[in-house]
């Protein structure tokens, strides 16, 4: 959370290049791995779904992936006001992409869509603070924060019964871009590597999530933030501001999370094959006519590490048509590359 104007999303992505890239006309040839990142420019050419639907699947061969589990990652502190109203008006988009979305074989999707913040409980120390001018130090506080722990969210006034949609569901636009707008009231301290850790396997352990992974499903992992992870195992911490530098005490590891995300999906190899991600946040510290974000030198590295299932882009773009169209991408590529469970 900060005291700078946050970023003005002029407009999250473009309905007919999502059709495009989920089961357009336009032919891309693209499959398995050719399918990758597009250009951050919006220019690029990789595209997603587009095999022909009426193609037979080769040799008999039935479609490896045809169920897809989004996790939506969404920042809720303070400096996201504005991204959240765009958020709600534009996630509407993304539905009508994956129901266009279809297999090799020509099969509908069957996804489910869960959305879940990056906002932890924790309590902070902030120590005296001495103010240029000013004689003598003001005095510290403690601050309790709270946040969803990674519990999906459940609003029944955003027609939900169960704490995801799903294929089939009625109304699933028009919901999810109710539950979409999660406040910017959260955590200033932004977790959402944690976050997401929690959602799939803490709040799976205590029942809250209970239901929602299939095994035979792609996990597609979706983050967005205009800061860094500061994702730490400390329920209290001492900080002078929310820049998490220096790192408070029990910073998580990158490798952990990826560990916990192959060992959700099946463990080893095959459990990597079975989950991508796609982060939009700042590459570096970015100032645009939106606003600014600051460096996510954390969930680059989270990209990085992770491989060729998960892309990177720019929430300093402002229009993120391209960001999102890179991560239906590095999904399709990852979906085609899917190891089932025996």
């Amino acid at each position: 959370m900060r005291l700078t104007t946050s970023l003005r999303i002029a407009s999250l992505f473009s309905l007919t290049a999502f059709a495009v890239a989920c089961g357009g006309s336009t032919p891309s040839g693209l499959s398995g791995a050719d399918a990758g990142p597009v250009d951050p420019s919006g220019t690029g050419t990789t595209i997603v779904g587009t095999e022909d639907p009426d193609a037979a699947v080769p040799n008999g061969q039935t479609d490896s992936c045809t169920k897809i589990d989004f996790v939506f990652v969404v920042d809720n502190s303070g400096s996201m006001s504005e991204e959240q109203q765009n958020l709600g008006t534009n996630f509407p988009r993304f539905v009508s992409a994956i129901e266009a979305f279809r297999t090799r074989s020509g099969l509908p999707l069957d996804y489910r869509i869960a959305v879940t913040t990056s906002g932890i409980s924790h309590t902070i120390t902030i120590p005296d603070q001495q103010i240029p001018g000013f004689p003598i130090p003001l005095p510290g506080q403690t601050i309790v924060e709270t946040g969803e722990n990674g519990a999906f969210q459940l609003k029944s006034s955003c027609g939900m019964s169960r704490r995801w949609f799903q294929k089939g569901d009625a109304n699933v636009a028009q919901n999810f871009a109710c539950v979409a707008k999660v406040g910017t009231n959260g955590a200033s301290f932004e977790m959402p590597l944690e976050g997401m850790k929690r959602s799939l396997v803490d709040r799976v352990t205590d029942g809250t999530n209970a239901g929602f992974l299939r095994t035979d499903a792609l996990l597609a992992l979706i983050f967005l933030t205009d800061e860094d992870d500061c994702s730490t195992a400390a329920t209290s911490f001492t900080a002078n501001d929310d820049s998490c530098v220096p790192p408070p005490p029990g910073l998580v590891s990158i490798p952990e999370y990826l560990t916990t995300l192959d060992t959700v999906k099946g463990g080893g190899a095959a459990g990597r094959s079975r989950w991508a991600s796609a982060v939009i946040a700042g590459p570096n510290d970015c100032d645009s006519s939106f606003g600014s974000a600051r460096t996510a030198t954390r969930m680059l590295e989270f990209v990085r590490q992770a491989g060729t299932n998960a892309v990177f882009s720019s929430i300093c773009a402002g229009d993120l048509s391209a960001g999102l169209t890179s991560a239906l991408g590095t999904f399709k590529a990852a979906c085609d590359n899917f190891q089932p469970p025996r």
